[in-house]
């Protein structure tokens, strides 16, 4: 390595340490406020900062809404925690709520089961049950995965207008993944999935791997979250796809009651969902 690249290096670390502690700084802030010091010249004793340095940590907080400044009350707590909060409630709820029924889901098929929410342009697994199979499927629970490709993301997108699809779809072919499906191939196979309730990832996302997704709604009937049934190819032909689809939106289904959802009319038929052509 040359001292240029050492050089470079440091310059990076110790850039990555000033950041780290300006981080752990407005965590402290935040922390500090929460617990009813939200006066300026309190803060800085408590943090033992200086009155400048714990101006411009709040400020940048007040800026991103995570703190709300009035000359009478002083610092309190900003409307972006209340939203992260809801968010969070609403996942760990979600998990606990889906958990027997995808261990059921799991129990019942052989087949490794997953919980996901929508995350921004991502679905972030919230939940993964292995199967009695002996099949890896190297998803991991935390971690975010693109729209396109996986049958969570898919589900996710359900009710969501071509338009968006399409937006999906381009956004994600900018950034340079590669996908074997064209966007006319993709767009028709989600308008089957759309009106059958029922996504599909014919190795997609993940080479020899295949699943069947189904939305959690709401009360509301707003897609909340999917889940999916992943298995090899071996195990997911076709044929069983079809008839996994009504199992796995059943689940999915008594899921969405839990949250107050009710089926308007009866499931549509699965078939359409099925009409695709094989991967290469």
């Amino acid at each position: 390595m040359s001292s240029a690249e050492i050089d470079r290096d440091d310059t990076d670390e110790t850039r990555c340490g000033a950041q780290s502690r300006t981080l752990v700084r407005g965590l402290e802030v935040l922390h500090a406020i929460s617990c009813g010091h939200g006066e300026l010249a309190d803060l800085a004793s408590i943090l033992g900062l200086t009155r400048s340095t714990t101006h411009r940590l709040a400020a940048t907080l007040v800026d991103h809404r995570y703190l709300t400044f009035t000359p009478r009350r002083g610092y309190t707590l900003g409307p972006k925690l209340i939203e992260l909060g809801y968010v969070a409630g609403r996942q760990m709820s979600l998990t606990k709520a889906a958990r027997e029924h995808l261990e059921i889901l799991a129990s019942d098929t052989g087949d490794t089961v997953h919980l996901g929410v929508l995350d921004d342009r991502k679905v972030l697994y919230l939940d993964k049950i292995p199967g009695s199979r002996r099949v890896e499927v190297s998803s991991r629970v935390g971690e975010r995965q693109p729209l396109r490709s996986t049958g969570l993301g898919k589900a996710l997108l359900l009710d969501a207008p071509a338009a968006r699809w399409r937006e999906i779809y381009e956004a994600e072919h900018r950034e340079g993944r590669r996908y074997p499906v064209e966007l006319a191939e993709w767009l028709r196979r989600m308008d089957g999935y759309s009106r059958a309730g029922v996504a599909l990832d014919l190795e997609e996302n993940e080479d020899r791997i295949r699943c069947v997704a189904a939305p959690i709604r709401d009360v509301s009937g707003k897609i909340i979250a999917a889940i999916s049934l992943s298995s090899a190819g071996q195990y997911m032909d076709d044929e069983r796809m079809a008839r996994l689809g009504a199992d796995v939106r059943a689940t999915a289904e008594a899921i969405s009651r839990a949250f107050g959802w009710r089926c308007p009319a009866p499931p549509p038929s699965s078939g359409p969902a099925f009409a695709h052509s094989p991967p290469e």
